[in-house]
This record gives structure tokens, sequence and C-alpha cells, in this order.
């Protein structure tokens, strides 16, 4: 096991230069790089994230083709699209995309909040699975892709020769005034132990958008943290036991209560936001046994958001709760979402799989299989009261999975992967509402095949199956405004979706000089979809209640991505195009979750022997098919219509190789340059003005 596949992988290995096609992927069973994956894949490593010195984890994503970041430029205000699946605000996205830190699933669902809370500087690496392929090894269900992100390890940091590191780092953002702070240590207790300490500080003012304007409810203020301790033991040391702790907080008074609409109408609450990851794995390699490559994780997510003193302006009063009426307008029900409430996601899960490899002359085989088990409460807590909020039900989901993955490789040239994944999940609600269970299975096909050594072709055929979450089975509503109740949905059918994607690949080496490397991935895919759920519309009175979500009939989605990458001694270029098409096949109409089409360019330069990169990032895309504005209760939420755009993003750093300045590293960058002035089609603020940064790094080994 942990041999790289396939006779580019080898070329690659004679290169001297590794462009970002070439990078290996471990997220897809047996590692290997990513060109030769019959499948969309974008590895992130350390320097992408360092060179983009994002604010928020959704910045690392800016040159991903096929990624969006819907809802909007808040910190608590982002979610992943994905292929034009994906989308904010009540109607959740559990596993149509699959979000893991270190192995463990992340979600949260919440009326006008975001669905992900973290800071990038935790990070050392970022996969995106593009497609719904992953979902044999993540999960069933996961219609866009799958995001895996890596957490730093203490010997990323430890060099050889020394027993431990201090890394210290300062930045600063002139929009909004943003600064970080932040210190990794990293010791090497014993030959076999090591721990990685590492605290973060991050801060922001509102932002100024390119057309001049504030946009408001975009300052936040935050603390983060990683401890994580790895031991070696057994044969050779090869075995390893990992466990790790990660920490995410921010408490500020006066937040918007919508992250991801318009501010006026929701008013500001006082918000405290916490999130919490804590794994333990234990991998055993067992190179000397080819029936043992075991990894055991188990792991705990718990996402906590408590909102309280909500009033409708600065200064304002607290809102006076009571019956909604013309002349009373700004009152709320009850049961109103407005109310101090603590909203809270608690997951834990036990995975278990293992590798059994048979090699023979001219041939590889690998066969994954493994289970879990998991336990999300999904709760809603307000002081002094046990009534339930109906629009955001407390229950319980409660999950058995199984999985197989055999891949096939013959000859360098072939690879076939077949696999299959079941997933059983019971839920139930603390309201008395009847228990729902039902299971999903997805099964995949997929080959590539290596023509020579420059060029390759790939496909693979996936049927994906996903299940209702909590939200959707047990949301209920109250008549408001003229409009009738919302029941439970109780009858909804598991969403389905039938998808084909082929493409080609193309490596070469040493193309206009000695030692460097080009490399292009096309991928072409096609989904069709079934019994998507979406949120039902109420009718006005008298009519019947209706089911809060139900099912509609079909839709479709389809498009192109191309990545491409050329690197060499000195210079290096990458490619990222992403065309996604949807349609409502019941309307006829395009489906609004699907992103503008857009192509990012990146040149750069370096010089190695001085520790110098830097280069400029276009970005240009279309108007998009769905230009609407984005109405959502009879009103307007977006900032003005969706239009095409184009920005340019300058970087430069700095990494002095030797003497007094050696261990220092300077990045410096410029976003939009230009200042241009433009709002996405998926998200409902325009675009932040031209930001300068600067960040300054420091590493002390002894």
């Amino acid at each position: 096991m942990g041999v790289v596949q396939g006779a580019a992988a080898q070329q690659n290995i004679n290169a001297t230069n590794i462009t970002l096609l070439e990078r290996l992927v471990i997220g897809l069973g047996v590692p290997k790089v990513a060109i030769d994956t019959p499948q969309a894949v974008t590895v992130l490593e350390q320097a992408d994230i360092d060179l983009l010195q994002a604010t928020t984890t959704g910045e690392i994503f800016k040159s991903v083709p096929g990624v969006t970041i819907v809802g909007s430029e808040r910190q608590f205000g982002e979610a992943f699209n994905i292929r034009g699946i994906g989308t904010t605000e009540n109607s959740s996205d559990g596993s149509r995309v699959v979000v893991n830190v270190d192995g463990t699933p992340k979600f949260n669902e919440q009326y006008r909040m975001g669905s992900f809370f973290s800071d990038p500087e935790l990070y050392k690496q970022v996969e995106v699975l593009r497609g719904p392929a992953s979902a044999t090894l993540y999960g069933a269900g996961a219609l866009g892709g799958v995001i895996n992100f890596t957490t730093k390890d203490a010997s990323d940091f430890i060099r050889d020769g020394y027993t431990g590191a201090l890394n210290v780092k300062t930045g600063f953002s002139s929009n909004g005034l943003g600064t970080v702070t932040s210190a990794i240590l990293a010791q090497q207790i014993s030959d076999t132990f090591e721990v990685l300490a590492a605290g973060n500080w991050r801060r922001q003012n509102d932002l100024t958008q390119a057309k001049g304007t504030t946009l408001a409810g975009s300052g936040f203020d935050t603390l983060s943290g990683l401890v994580k301790g790895t031991a070696h033991f057994g044969d050779r040391n090869e075995q390893k036991l990992t466990l790790s702790y990660q920490h995410w907080t921010s408490d500020a008074d006066n937040q918007a209560y919508a992250q991801t609409s318009t501010q006026a109408a929701f008013g500001v609450v006082d918000r405290a936001v916490l999130d919490q990851t804590a794994v333990l794995r234990w991998e055993n390699p067992a190179t000397d046994n080819p029936w043992v490559d075991l990894n055991v994780q188990l792991s705990y997510s718990n996402t906590i958001n408590d909102q309280t003193n909500h009033r409708y302006a600065l200064g304002a009063p607290r809102t006076v709760i009571g019956p909604v009426s013309p002349a009373s307008p700004q009152n709320v029900a009850a049961d109103s979402i407005l109310l101090d409430t603590q909203y809270g996601y608690k997951t834990w899960q036990l995975q278990a799989d293992n590798t059994v490899d048979w090699i023979g002359a001219g041939f590889e085989n690998y066969f994954t299989f493994g289970g879990l088990v998991s336990t999300q409460d999904r709760t809603a807590v307000r002081p002094g009261t046990a009534a339930a909020l109906p629009a955001h039900p407390q229950g319980t989901e409660s999950k058995l999975g199984l999985f197989a993955q055999n891949e096939f490789i013959w000859d360098e040239r072939l690879t076939l992967i077949a696999g299959a994944r079941t997933d059983t999940h019971w839920v139930n609600s603390t309201t008395g509402l009847p228990e729902s269970a039902d299971t999903a299975f997805s099964p995949k096909l997929s080959a590539l095949y290596q023509i020579n050594d420059t060029f390759g072709v790939f496909g693979s055929v996936a049927h994906t199956e996903r299940l209702p979450t909590i939200d959707e089975l047990y949301s209920v509503a109250a008549p408001a405004r003229g409009s009738t109740a919302k029941t439970a949905s109780l009858n909804l059918r598991k969403e389905m979706a039938n998808t084909v994607e082929g493409g080609l690949t193309i490596s070469t080496q040493d193309l206009f000089r000695s030692g460097d490397v080009a490399s292009i991935k096309t991928t072409a895919f096609y989904s069709d979809l079934t019994d998507l759920i979406v949120s039902n519309t109420a009718p006005a009175l008298p009519a019947a209640p209706v089911p809060y979500y139900g099912n509609v009939g079909k839709a479709r989605i389809y498009g192109l991505e191309i990545e491409g990458a050329y690197d060499s001694e000195w210079f290096y270029a990458n490619l990222a195009y992403s065309a996604t098409i949807g349609d409502n096949l019941v309307t006829n109409m395009p489906l609004n979750t699907v992103p503008q089409s857009k192509v990012v360019a990146t040149i750069g330069l370096k010089q190695e022997e001085f520790g110098l990169d830097y280069g400029a990032r276009l970005t240009l895309a279309d108007l998009g098919r769905y230009v609407a504005p984005i109405i959502q209760q009879g009103q307007v939420v977006a900032d003005g219509p969706a239009v095409g755009f184009g920005t340019l993003d300058l970087f430069a750093s700095w990494k002095p190789q030797s003497g007094p300045l050696a261990g220092t590293q300077i990045q410096a960058g410029i976003d939009n340059v230009l200042n241009a002035d433009y709002r996405e089609n998926l998200s409902s603020d325009r675009s932040t003005g031209r930001t300068f940064k600067l960040s300054l790094s420091k590493q002390f080994d002894y």
C-alpha cells in the first residue's frame, strides 16, 4: 500500500518540477497523483493556502474549478457549492456536499447562516473530490462531491537535526483593518512521539465593497486552536496513533442575524459560536502483511450557535415578542427564530476500513472495505422554556454505513475501480412524531486508461441516493402573514442522481526546456436528478396546510471542467475553467443553484535561490443563465443584479533559504486590483473592494 500508481506518476518522479495535477491524492483509496484518478480532483497544499492569505476558509477555493462559495462574504454566511449543488438558507444541504476535517464529518444547518466555521491557518492541505463517485468512501448522497480538510502536524515544522520549532505569524488586511496573529509550537518528545500546539486570533471590521458602501455584518473576532499528538510504535514504528482537538470560537455583540442576505429585515443579535472537532485515529499499514492495512477512527464534532438579545437596529430596545399584525410589523410570533436560542449539532462517529493488497506480475489489486456507525443530535434550546422551535426541530439521526471498493491496475496503464455503499439511517424527533428509517445505495464504476506516457482517457458512472435530513422531515410552521401552516414532511422520498463523466488527460515533460512539466485534465459530466427535496410555498388562507418540504420531479446538471498546469525552473502557470448548466425539467427553467461559468488563470515567476515567488491571478466570469434577482418571502434580498465580471489579483512571497533571515516568510498581495464592482449570481452581496494584504512569519528551530 501507499504506492503511487501509473505511468504518468513514474514520469513525474523523474521530472524536476511537479504541477498542480501531479500532487498526491490520499482521499480516494490508494494514494495516487491527481491526473491519474478517473475523477476530477484538486489538491491544495500549504504553499497555496499561504499565498492566498485567506481570511475565511471560503477564500481557499478561488482557483478550484467547479467550486463556488455561496451565501455571502460574511464569516458566518459561507456554504459550499460544487457543480451547481449547494445552497444556503433553510433548505439544508446535508450530505449533498460532504465536508470532513481529518475524516470527521462537519455539518451545520440554520436559517440564514452558513455551514462551516473554521480558520485557514489550521490546515496544511485541502482536497476537493468533485462528483458523486466519492460517495462510495464518504457517504451516500454526495451529489456534488467531497471537501477534505487536513490539519497541520508537528513533523511539518520540525527540520532534520532539530527536536522542536516555534513558528509565529502576523498578518494585516487593509479592507476592514483585518489582523491575524498565530503561533505554532512543534516538539519532538522522543523518537516516536511528537506534539503540536497552535493558536490563532483573527479579527476584522466591516468590509468596504467595491461600490464604496459598507458590507453590514461582515466584521468578526475569532479565536481558534489545535492540539495534536502523534505516536509511532510496533514493528519499524510503522503503526501510528493520533489524537487531536480543534477549537474555534467567536463571541461578538451586534452581529447581523442574517448572514446570507439583507440585514435590515432581520436586525441584529449577540452571537457566540463554538465549533469543536476531536479525533482519535489508529493506522496500521502492516507493510509485510498484504491482508492488513487498517485504519480505525473515533471522532467527535460539536457546533453551537448561542444567539441572544435580538433587536432591529443598533441602539434600539430589545424586540417585543407578540403576534404579527399590520400595525406592529416588527413583532414576531412566539415561536420565532429571532428569540434567544442555543442551536447545536453534536456528532459521534466510529469508522474502520481495511485494504487487502494483491500484487502480481504486471498487475496490482487493492480491495478496501469498511463501515461506520454514527449518531447526530440536533438541538435548539431556549432559556426558561421547554417549548420546541418548529422551524428548527430537535432530533437524533443514527446511521450505519457499509462500503467496499476494488481498484485493479494492469500494466500501469489500465485502472478499474468498482465500489458500492449502503447507508441506513434512523431519525427520531423529540416532538413525538413517527420515526423515519430508510436505506440509500450508491454504486459506481470508473476506469482510466493510459494510452501512452502522454495521453490518457477516463470515465465513470455512478448512482447516488440522498436521505432526508432531520430538518426536512420534521420542520413545521404556524400560519403567518396570511398564508397557511406547514406540516411535517414524513413522506419524503430520498433524492437520486445518475451521473456519467469522462475526459482526457495529457501529461508531458521537457516541453520547452529540460525538466519542465505540463499537464491538462478535461472532465465532462452529466447528472440526472430525481425527487429533489425543496421547500414548499405555503398557499394563502384558507387553503389546507402543506408539508414543509416536498419532492420535485426531475432536474439535470451537466458541464465541463478543465485544469491545466505548467511548471519549470523559473516559471509556472495554472488554468481552471468550469462551465455548468442546470435545468429544472418540471418548470423548464434554469436551476437557481448553478454558478456562472468561470475561468481562473494564474501565472507566476519563481527564483528559488532567492526564495522568491510572485505573480498574478485573473478571473473572468460570464453572466450565467440564472440572472434573476434573489427573492425570499416576497423581498428582493440580493444587492443588485448578477453580472459578468473580471478581477485581477497580485501576489508575492519571499522566503530566504539562508543567512540571518532564514526561516522568515513574507507574503504580500492585492485582491481585486481594479476595484471591480459586481455580484456573482449565487451571492447576495456585491464584491469586496480593493484589498492590500501583508503577512510576516518566522520559524525558530531548536
